[in-house]
């Protein structure tokens, strides 16, 4: 088992007092949460992608590169890359840049992301997010497989002449994970090419990602793909992990932030169930409370 730390970096008033850092603040923290997590053991950070609300994470490509410059060891990951919105020309040269700056250490996970808004805004339409994303990646893996690859499909312009692009990865393709939230459509795309799967285990109860995760394992052996092969992870998202000496302790510290939190989340794919902090924890994906509540939930 590996653990990692992932930021989406949002950036918002404290829910409590309504103070908020700068801009500049804010992406720092993200930096040195990063190496504060290789100090500590952590095996792998991830940037998440964000392109509308209250987010400053549209360039996890600049965030990774400076948190390459300041880490030796630990893994750095995408958490998603939104590919269905980006070119996969510019994906793979970007992140080949970020693998060569680290000395291979690049891990990235593809999705079609968390917020509609980002479609209209790269002048895509919402209805088209799935087949974006599966013809996107078709051509992600070649262009990270293949040298003079020549392509056509159905959203993006050709490739008429033969196309290598640079830089290559630093020591062949990284591994390419597929986040999934709450649909089994991503689940379906990973197990199709033998790929791993990320659940994003961010507002839904745990049973919802039982069924993405089952559904990844069924179809990862009908694809014909050695079942031993499989590789999976999961994430804690509202509430991320807060611990005290006692579940009680941790719930009573932590409860009027995560309510505060989620007091506005009734949006479009941010609209958690959960409204109070014990059943989040009974629940959800919240690992709050003692050291030993929150090792068996993880377990």
């Amino acid at each position: 088992m590996k653990f990692q730390v992932l930021d989406i970096i949002p950036h918002l008033k404290n829910p409590l007092t309504g103070d908020i850092v700068s801009t500049a603040d804010r992406l720092n923290q993200v930096v040195e949460t990063a190496r504060r997590a290789e100090a500590l053991g952590f095996d792998s950070f991830s940037v998440g992608e964000r392109h509308a609300g209250e987010f400053i994470s549209s360039s996890p490509t600049t965030v990774l590169a400076a948190i390459a410059a300041v880490t030796d060891r630990i893994r750095l990951q995408s958490g998603v890359t939104v590919l269905a919105v980006l070119d996969p020309v510019r994906v793979a040269e970007d992140y080949a840049t970020i693998d060569q700056l680290s000395r291979g250490r690049l891990e990235l996970v593809i999705g079609k992301g968390n917020e509609v808004l980002q479609y209209p805004l790269f002048g895509l339409d919402l209805a088209d997010q799935w087949d974006l994303l599966a013809e996107k990646y078709g051509l992600l893996r070649r262009l990270w497989r293949e040298e003079d690859v020549t392509w056509s499909g159905r959203f993006r312009a050709p490739l008429t002449e033969p196309t290598t692009t640079t830089p290559r990865p630093f020591a062949g393709p990284p591994r390419i994970w597929h986040g999934s939230a709450t649909t089994l459509t991503s689940a379906a795309l990973a197990a199709k090419w033998g790929d791993p799967l990320f659940t994003a285990n961010a507002i839904q109860p745990r049973e919802n990602y039982r069924v993405l995760i089952d559904h990844y394992r069924e179809e990862y052996e009908r694809h014909g793909h050695d079942p031993k092969q499989q590789y999976l992870g999961s994430g804690s998202g509202t509430g991320g992990v807060f611990i005290a000496d006692t579940t009680q302790e941790a719930i009573r510290q932590f409860g009027p932030v995560y309510e505060a939190l989620t007091a506005n989340r009734n949006v479009p794919g941010n609209n958690s169930p959960f409204r109070d902090i014990q059943h989040a924890v009974a629940e959800g994906p919240a690992l709050v409370g003692s050291p030993e509540q929150v090792t068996d939930k993880i377990l």
